[in-house]
């Protein structure tokens, strides 16, 4: 499966993984003594168009995001992510680091549905995110049968500095469903979610709720390459993005 979106669709800076790296994720992880570099980049074609609590408007706002992966054996891996945003009046800049250690029930489990667990932690400036250190667990369950592919990533977050700290945990909901059509070219949907505290959803319009069309193409073995356009559906979201995300895998 490709796990590399080049351009990625949401720019909304509610969201748990931000407009940063936007991906539902699949179980597999990188194999042992490999590494895989990826590129994530989204622009922001309309968003939002004045600074909200100290925060830059998403409007126009590209985001790159480099993502280095190393796998240490069969069922573990860590991911480093390096965030930067460029909008007009602002330049170029940096955002923020996470690091994302991953665990994964090994194939050799022959178990009927994959299953992974991965747990996220980082920092984010003020101005990106009003909510600057942040916490994410995030299980990863996923099956392929013949063309068809799903992925369910129910995501727990949790702010520990910022506003949201007195929300305690929110779930953040993210699908996705692809059919191949040809051995290298697989169209599909994803959709991204953050919907609130555990303990009590926000109002509908207050909630990130995000449909992306999307291409993947199986290139070879060691690149992977997806493309998509994101559509918000709600007012709390940003309406119209581009995402993509190009990565490649090495020996090392």
């Amino acid at each position: 499966m490709l796990r590399f979106p080049l351009l990625i669709l949401l720019a909304s800076p509610l969201f748990a993984q931000g407009n940063y790296e936007i991906q539902v994720y699949g179980v597999e992880t990188v194999e042992p003594h490999h590494t895989m570099v990826e590129l994530h980049s989204n622009f922001t074609i309309e968003g939002s168009k004045t600074s909200i609590d100290g925060q830059y408007p998403t409007e126009h706002q590209f985001h790159e995001t480099l993502e280095i992966t190393h796998g240490f054996n069969d069922w573990f891996e860590t991911g480093f992510y390096v965030f930067s945003s460029a909008q007009p009046g602002q330049g170029w800049q940096w955002v923020g680091d996470h690091i994302r250690p991953r665990v994964r029930v090994p194939e050799k489990w022959k178990w009927p549905v994959g299953v992974s667990l991965s747990t996220e932690i980082g920092y984010q400036r003020t101005q990106f995110s009003a909510d600057t250190w942040t916490w994410e667990i995030r299980p990863i369950i996923d099956q392929k049968k013949g063309p068809w592919y799903w992925s369910f990533n129910p995501s727990f977050d949790r702010s520990f500095h910022g506003p949201s700290v007195s929300k305690g945990v929110e779930f953040s909901p993210n699908f996705k469903a692809s059919y191949d059509f040809t051995k290298k070219v697989a169209g599909g949907i994803e959709y991204y979610g953050a919907v609130g505290p555990v303990t009590g959803f926000d109002p509908l319009r207050e909630q990130q709720q995000q449909i992306i069309p999307t291409i993947d193409l199986n290139l070879s073995p060691n690149w992977e390459f997806n493309l998509g356009v994101g559509v918000g559906m709600t007012q709390g979201t940003d309406h119209l993005l581009v995402k993509m995300i190009l990565g490649y895998r090495f020996k090392l």
